[in-house]
């Protein structure tokens, strides 16, 4: 019994890979650069947008999220939003908390 679903082989080349992969290498070298440099509040925040976009980076690519249905990259993208929340109040708490 067929319910409409469809297996399709995404195929991507070897290329973009290795261009995920140094971007990856570029982000983590960038993260360490940043922090041993001292900029106060803005040393964490540079942090988690570089492994913002790395995760965005595998996700889409390693993991082939940009294939998905339109549904499930809602609910990851639902789940993402989520995570920030806490994190933004999480943040927010803690720096009036001195």
């Amino acid at each position: 019994m067929d319910h409409g679903t469809k297996n399709h082989a995404h195929v991507i080349g070897y290329g973009t890979y290795i261009l995920v992969w140094l971007g990856l290498l570029s982000f983590t070298g960038i993260t360490v650069a940043v922090a041993g440099m001292d900029l106060q509040f803005y040393n964490i925040a540079i942090a988690l947008i570089i492994a913002t976009v790395k995760a965005i980076m595998v996700m889409t690519i390693f993991m082939h999220l940009k294939f998905e249905d339109r549904v499930f990259r809602i609910f990851a993208t639902v789940a993402i939003l989520t995570l920030l929340i806490f994190l933004v109040l999480t943040f927010f708490d803690y720096s009036f908390a001195r």
